[in-house]
């Protein structure tokens, strides 16, 4: 395998959460104006400081690098729901609320089946029900069939009123 100047240790478990940090506690540090307001240099002095710190400490660079994967897959994730329920509530057409939410749920689960799926926690969510893929299935669809029969029921249905 061919060896990248971004996959190098030096790179990996120096440079890149130096820079993370440093630019994480600097731009607290300008938000909140703790050291003062218009003091960037005195901001950037403590960021240096502090991100030297954590490039120091070997755990806390372990740490870091450790949770980065994580924190991208759950920004993409994020990102793919936001997507879809975008799709939903920021349509141009009219379109009733209960369908607008309708689709959201749909968006919702699709996206949890999806990560599910592509982690491999699918396998181990089936094996943990215990009822195969046929009993899954036979769930799923039923389910489906209920919140699509109680969201056309709610969205629908109309308001009848009694006469006395």
């Amino acid at each position: 395998m061919v060896e990248t100047i971004l996959s190098s240790p030096f790179v990996k478990e120096i440079v890149l959460p130096f820079l993370l940090v440093f630019a994480l506690v600097f731009a607290i540090l300008q938000k909140s104006e703790i050291l003062g307001k218009g003091k960037k240099q005195v901001d950037a002095i403590v960021a240096l400081v502090v991100g030297l710190l954590v490039i120091a400490v070997g755990s806390a660079t372990n740490i870091i690098t450790g949770l980065m994967p994580i924190l991208a897959v759950g920004l993409v994730v994020l990102l793919v729901f936001f997507l879809l329920w975008g799709f939903a509530f920021k349509s141009e057409l009219e379109v009733p609320n209960a369908i607008k939410w309708t689709i959201g749920v749909i968006a919702a689960i699709a996206v949890i089946v999806g990560v599910l799926y592509f982690t491999g926690s699918w396998d181990y969510l089936k094996d943990l029900v215990g009822g195969g893929a046929s009993s899954i299935v036979t769930n799923v669809v039923f389910i489906v069939l209920i919140v699509i029969a109680v969201v056309v029921v709610v969205a629908f249905g109309g308001k009848t009123e009694t006469t006395k």
